[in-house]
């Protein structure tokens, strides 16, 4: 590992695609001491990059030249000594090009591939691919970027890291065709993650929570049944309520639990009046969706249940909008193929006594299909929406400027996801957005938070996420993230575990706070 030259320490002081850019993270030791990796430490791991000097008059500085044409090109560098007390590290790439073509108007691509060996262990079994990480190029040459390409990989502290970088030209958002420079690779140390609360582990799938504040009281609701189905006859709601912030919580309610149906929470918000409404999807010979309303997390009184036009797989989290009420989001399909999916808004101007469905998109294919959408009401006529996706990628964002009548669709660069289904809280003191979501299959529990004014139009400048817990890595028996707010802290429940095991906890953390040059 090399020593920092005045050169490499100038290049890591410039623009930085963190998440930094719009909130203060919660300071870690080793934040200003990573290990780094210079050009030298490196080497060919596959393809032919070239080890070149990068040069600007009197100053010179080896890079490693990654081709926007070739596929397949390469690096890697071994990390030894991580400090005994870390439990995760995050890594990033310095990169930079003297490529008088480069504009913000291109993008590039990387992603990471890591692994350990671990004694006793297969050397498969801490092997992980990073997601592909998308970001705009600089406005002039000589101009360096830190990219975050994982903001926390799990490690066992006395194992060496292999690191391995890759350029990736034939994604399509790489769309700079010239050659990137290869500065450093930084590893930064990361301290255990605070434990979450557990709300409730007794035998059996306890799974997919929704979280909700009334008053200074959270009231968490689960359903349980023996394993991820949604059909089991044995499948029933349940609710629990805590008043000191998540460490107890009251003795277990059933919410629903009728013969012959499988029930699971689907979504929750707030009335009018502060009450809890609860939208349970009830599955049997019928489908219906069943609109409960709670005022103290304990007694759940149903105010409707409807079948709608088109069937809901879900129907989500409540929200309200001037001058139309309550609004849901819903979506439809079978998670297929075919081109037989859709999505849409359910609205009351009632207080929940009735709802109208407006389909917004129909005849989708999967990869175009937004999925599980949480969505924010920011003023001014403005909805913002997070969408999960189905098939590998990147979440999707959907905005309104006209109450929701309207609708645009992107997708975004919040990519270190698989089948996350996403939570926003948006905190009306900060005017902050988060995007809470469980990456399966990493089993880490991940936000993104940035001012709604940076994303509204531009979907693809979401910055970097950090962890807020670590659960599961078995991909589908850990996940769902819902998140509420009180106060200056946000709530975040999730479920975690081994089937036909599985717990709900919640963890909490403070809301973001606006950095010093906001």
């Amino acid at each position: 590992m090399r020593i920092l030259t005045f050169l490499h320490l100038a290049l890591l002081a410039s623009t930085v695609t963190s998440f930094g850019d719009d909130a203060q993270r919660t300071p870690n030791r080793w934040e200003d001491s990573p290990i780094c990796l210079g050009a030298n430490d490196l080497s060919i791991a596959t393809g032919s990059p070239s080890l070149v000097l990068m040069s600007s008059g009197s100053t010179h500085i080896p890079v490693w030249s990654l081709s926007g044409g070739t596929t397949g090109q390469s690096v890697v560098g071994l990390v030894s000594g991580l400090p005994g007390e870390c439990a995760a590290v995050k890594v990033e790439i310095v990169v930079t090009t003297t490529d008088e073509e480069t504009s913000p108007d291109h993008e590039d691509v990387y992603r990471v591939h890591l692994s350990q060996v671990v004694k006793d262990a297969a050397f498969t079994d801490r092997n992980a691919t990073g997601t592909p990480v998308r970001t705009a190029l600089p406005v002039s040459p000589l101009h360096s970027r830190t990219i975050v390409l994982e903001s926390c990989y799990q490690v066992d502290p006395s194992a060496p890291l292999v690191v391995r970088v890759q350029r990736e030209p034939s994604d399509p958002a790489d769309t700079f065709t010239r050659p990137t420079g290869l500065v450093m690779v930084k590893v930064t140390p990361l301290e255990a993650l605070s434990e979450p609360h557990v709300v409730q582990d007794v035998p059996g799938y306890n799974s997919w929570p929704m979280i909700q504040a009334l008053g200074e009281k959270l009231v968490c609701v689960y359903s349980r049944g023996s394993g991820h189905t949604i059909h089991e006859h044995s499948r029933a709601v349940y609710a629990r309520t805590s008043t000191d912030g998540g460490k107890t919580w009251t003795d277990e309610t059933v919410v629903a639990d009728t013969d012959g149906y499988g029930e699971v929470e689907v979504g929750k918000g707030l009335d009018s009046d502060g009450a809890m409404l609860l939208w349970v999807r009830r599955v049997g010979k019928e489908w219906f969706q069943d609109l409960y309303r709670t005022t103290d997390g304990v007694t759940f009184t149903l105010v409707t249940a409807t079948q709608f036009p088109v069937r809901p797989m879900q129907i989500t989290d409540v929200f309200a909008v001037p001058a139309v009420g309550l609004m849901a989001l819903w979506f439809a399909g079978d998670y297929g193929d075919k081109p037989t999916n859709a999505w849409g808004t359910v609205t009351s101007s009632d207080n929940g006594t009735t709802w109208v469905q407006t389909p917004i998109e129909s005849g989708l294919t999967k990869a175009q299909w937004p999925t599980e959408p949480s969505a924010v009401y920011l003023g001014d006529g403005r909805i913002l929406a997070i969408g999960r996706i189905e098939t590998g990628g990147t979440q999707f964002q959907l905005v309104s400027t006209d109450y929701g009548k309207t609708w645009a669709r992107a997708q975004t660069n919040i990519g270190d996801v698989h089948a996350s289904t996403p939570s926003l809280i948006l905190d009306a003191e900060t005017g902050l957005l988060s995007n809470y979501y469980y990456h399966r299959g990493a089993g880490v529990l991940r936000r993104r938070v940035v001012d709604p004014e940076r994303v509204f139009s531009h979907p693809l400048r979401w910055p970097a996420s950090e962890p807020v817990a670590t659960g599961s890595r078995i991909t589908f028996d850990a996940g769902n993230a819902n998140a509420t707010v009180i106060g200056d802290k946000h709530y975040v429940a999730f479920y975690s575990g081994k089937a036909p095991d599985t717990g709900v906890f919640v963890s909490v953390l403070p809301a973001p706070a606006k950095s010093g040059g906001e």
